[in-house]
């Protein structure tokens, strides 16, 4: 019997038998639906009735790699984890594949990711009255849209931003290329700072097409990048230990909390295929984009 049946027959169960409420059986299934989608993702023939736990194992690993934080990857296992018990208690299995499976210790260490208030308290720290203001909203808007790493941020090029369909063509680990759909919010941060900041500054030879400048007219250092989030945390009294990859961890956390498919995010974010058989996922342009229209806290402009 195939993923989709027994997630049908889990959702029922949910619904008659644990009288949950809506929003928790759709958890639940969305949970589910995630370990599904990791095995397409690799051609793994893993049916419920087979699936094992180093297989669990290794999708909680996919997830981490994703940038899950430790509260995201428990919370997701607790899901599978009643779906294996439903299929003990249906008569699918007689074993549980996720019973001795431990979720990610959730102990003393800040978790690197940012809830989306936290998001925009850091945003709203910036004086968008100054010149490196405006460029480090733009960049942090940039970073948090798109989930760049930070070298593909401080080398991406004026001529790789593409505003009218809404797409950076970025170049990521290895040489290679990738397009990555950007919000509505960064588009509007980007294009102010582009067109009313940037023309002011004494631009270096050899930086002409460099996105993103220093007061010298030249590209920014990895440090500074990670200098300015350290004061703007600071400025906005956020606790938590971030760095410019916590706004990629979090890209992916806000994704798949939302809702978005896998595929769509292992893609954007440029992820290499964990199995030793390459096998990268492309997506229809097109449908990245609606990922992060549907499912970003900001792709409808910051709602």
């Amino acid at each position: 019997m195939s993923w989709t049946l027994h997630i049908r027959g889990f959702r029922q169960y949910l619904q008659l038998e644990r009288s949950l409420a809506a929003n928790s059986i759709e958890a639940y299934e969305r949970d589910v639906v995630k370990l599904k989608q990791f095995l397409e993702i690799h051609n793994f023939s893993d049916e419920p009735k087979t699936l094992a736990a180093g297989r669990i194992k290794e999708y909680l690993k996919y997830l981490t790699d994703l940038g899950m934080s430790a509260y995201s990857q428990a919370r997701m296992l607790s899901g599978v984890k009643a779906f294996f018990r439903y299929l003990n208690l249906d008569g699918v299995r007689e074993d549980d594949p996720s019973a001795l499976i431990e979720g990610p210790k959730i102990g003393r260490k800040l978790p690197d990711t940012l809830e989306f208030h936290e998001i925009e308290q850091l945003f709203s720290s910036i004086d968008l009255s100054s010149a490196n203001g405006a460029r480090n909203r733009a960049m942090l808007e940039v970073l948090y849209s798109s989930g760049l790493r930070v070298s593909e941020l401080v080398n991406l090029k004026i001529k790789n931003i593409f505003f009218d369909i809404g797409f950076l063509r970025i170049t990521g680990k290895g040489d290679k290329e990738r397009l990555v759909p950007i919000g509505r919010e960064a588009l509007k941060f980007l294009k102010i700072y582009l067109e009313e900041v940037r023309p002011f500054v004494k631009i270096k030879r050899g930086q002409e097409d460099v996105a993103f400048l220093n007061n010298r007219g030249a590209g920014l250092s990895r440090v500074m990048i990670f200098t300015i989030i350290k004061d703007l945390s600071l400025k906005a009294g956020i606790k938590k230990q971030i760095s410019p990859h916590t706004f990629r961890h979090s890209f992916a956390t806000h994704l798949i909390e939302g809702g978005a498919d896998l595929r769509a995010i292992q893609d954007m974010l440029g992820h290499e295929s964990i199995t030793t058989t390459e096998i990268y996922t492309h997506l229809d342009r097109d449908y990245l984009k609606q990922v992060i229209l549907d499912f970003h806290p900001r792709g409808r402009g910051g709602k």
